[in-house]
């Protein structure tokens, strides 16, 4: 019975002793059994082993439970990177909304602490945290982004049903940026806008949008089935700039369309534009709310407004209810990072998680996820942040303006009463030395190695940044005096050039829904013969993203003219299957 006694199965103990044995020749008189005593031992026996067997097997499920209990569990990072604290993933989102937990990074935290475990990995993705890396990219970037390129394992929680790190990084944000809830967003400020449409606009209703919108709305417009109703812009012919839209616009869209029995779905406004031109957003959300309708915020060039008291209000400290911001802009997480905010109550967030989860990556980069916590983490820390660059800027601009033959874009430009351009773009004409936009900046970049961030037909935009230097700027100060001293004579006795850019924008005529004519039969004509004929391609020179033809739309004289001038200077066409614009896709109907 030592086998027995000792743990080891009792059925294997009997089939070692022939029966003969076990009745007749035990050494011990206690343990000889004979009739009954046999069958008592028997049923004890069998009793024994059952004790033996099961009782393992509960310890060793328990214990399995309780360590996937734990691998599963909801991990928020406390003060310390390795030691990340655990909590019951039965807590309820307000038990775990109502305080946020220590660290000041958490999803940053959460992949430092994740990366460093020292495992054996069965999971995507394939170069297994930089162990297979392709060289010449592992050259580049580094080992380290490789080894922090996880997937969703159970400590970095889930980007579609947050309730850990991610959340615990979103609450944070959501905190600085003044918001009610704040999504991350991997799939760029695209998915932000396509998202907030979707969540507002059903199918047939109208949404009131500026024509000068970024193609993220017409996409939006495609996927949601939303009718556009478009204000046109006020358009600056000299810079061929368009500026915002006024809330007497929108007052009056939104009336035409009552009138009709339409129902208005939700207003976009694009604020600021790219050039950093601002609406006001204020005064249209006092148009929309009183009438239920929510107001969605493309601002995208505007997520370093709350940062500083001289910059402009930002889009929900004006009341908007949905405000998407690319934080790569200006801010410093990585590029196809953004965030969408919301406020009030009259968007359904349940509504936008799910168009969220339509619309972005089941395999989202924690790359991009945390450079979005880092940055929000820097900010956070780093009150004074914009004062530096706001101070370069002015500089910069007013050291510009007195120089000859160089244009600031500035507020009086426009006619209406837009409340401010943001200070950090600085957008230059060199129209009074006879150069075009595109010549200017090439002038700019192989004779000086300035690098603009946006050119025009008449303008190049420059952004001052985080990481702009006083020597860059006076770098380009020089380099536009240099311009100016090199042009400004040189071209005054010539004729000035005749001013052929017309505005695109201003004589548009609508046939089809962008759904419609999205998903409608197509034929290709030489652009010369597609004059009347309805677009079934969006046309876009980018950047800066502004459609010029839309599908759906009519293709008018200016439209055509616009496109041409474009394609003559060699401009870089979005949108259409032919790249060099010799023909376009037309509607077949």
């Amino acid at each position: 019975m030592a086998h027995f006694l000792t743990g080891s199965s009792s059925l294997a103990f009997f089939s070692r002793c022939p029966p003969h044995r076990v009745i007749s020749s035990c050494s011990h008189p206690a343990l000889c059994l004979t009739g009954f005593g046999f069958v008592l031992w028997m049923i004890l026996a069998y009793l024994g082993t059952c004790v033996f067997f099961f009782v393992p097997i509960v310890l060793i499920r328990d214990f399995s439970a309780a360590e996937s209990h734990r691998r599963h569990a909801v991990v928020q990072c406390g003060t310390s990177s390795s030691t990340p604290r655990i909590s019951e993933p039965e807590v309820s989102p307000a038990e775990s909304s109502a305080v946020i937990q220590g660290g000041t990074a958490p999803l940053v935290q959460a992949l430092q602490s994740t990366a460093s475990q020292d495992v054996a990995c069965f999971h995507f993705p394939g170069h297994n945290r930089g162990k297979a890396a392709p060289s010449s990219l592992s050259k580049l970037i580094g080992s380290g982004a490789f080894l922090h390129d996880l997937p969703e394992l159970p400590e970095l929680d889930d980007l579609f049903s947050p309730k850990g790190v991610i959340l615990d990084a979103q609450k944070r944000a959501a905190q600085l940026f003044g918001s009610s809830k704040t999504w991350f967003l991997v799939n760029g400020t695209t998915c932000g806008i396509q998202a907030s449409v979707m969540a507002t606009c059903s199918p047939g209703d109208y949404l009131i949008v500026p024509r000068n919108c970024h193609i993220s709305v017409i996409s939006a417009l495609v996927l949601s089935g939303a009718v556009p109703k478009y204000i046109i812009p006020e358009y600056n012919s000299s810079w061929d700039i368009a500026g915002g839209i006024t809330p007497l616009q929108v007052d009056e869209a939104v009336k035409e369309l009552e009138e009709d029995g339409k129902r208005v779905g939700a207003v976009l406004v694009t604020s600021p534009t790219y050039h950093g031109v601002c609406s006001n957003v204020q005064g249209i959300v006092s148009v929309c709310h009183p009438r239920g309708i929510p107001v969605i915020v493309d601002e995208a060039h505007g997520a370093h407004f709350r940062f500083h008291d001289s910059l402009p209000s930002t889009a929900i400290e004006q009341g908007a209810d949905l405000a998407v911001q690319s934080t790569h802009k200006v801010l410093c997480s990585l590029t196809q990072s953004s965030m969408l905010h919301t406020a009030g109550d009259l968007v359904n967030v349940d509504q936008v998680s799910q168009c969220l989860q339509v619309l972005q990556s089941s395999s989202p980069s924690y790359l991009l996820l945390s450079s979005l916590d880092a940055a929000r983490d820097h900010l956070s820390k780093n009150t004074n942040i914009f004062d530096e660059p706001l101070a370069i800027a002015s500089e910069t601009k007013d050291q510009l303006m007195i120089i000859p033959g160089i244009s600031v874009l500035d507020l009086p430009c426009f006619a209406s009463d837009f409340p401010a351009i943001d200070q950090l773009r600085l957008t230059l004409s060199a129209s009074d030395l006879q150069l075009s936009g595109y010549e200017a900046d090439d002038i700019l970049y192989e004779g000086h190695q300035i690098v603009s961030e946006l050119v025009g037909t008449r303008s190049v935009t420059f952004t001052v940044n985080l990481g702009t230097r006083v020597q860059d700027v006076e770098k380009l100060v020089q380099s536009a005096k240099h311009l100016s001293e090199k042009y400004f004579f040189a071209n005054s006795s010539k004729p000035m050039k005749e001013n052929c850019v017309c505005g695109p924008l201003d004589k548009i005529s609508v046939h089809l829904t962008p759904r419609e004519a999205f998903f409608s039969k197509k034929r290709r004509v030489r652009i010369e013969d597609s004059l009347g004929e309805i677009c079934g391609e969006l046309i876009c020179p980018y950047p800066p993203g502004i459609p010029v033809l839309i599908p759906g739309e009519v293709v008018t004289h200016d439209s055509l003219s616009y496109l041409m001038n474009v394609r003559l200077q060699g401009i870089t066409i979005s949108g259409a299957a032919d790249v060099e614009l010799n023909s376009i896709l037309v509607c077949n109907l």
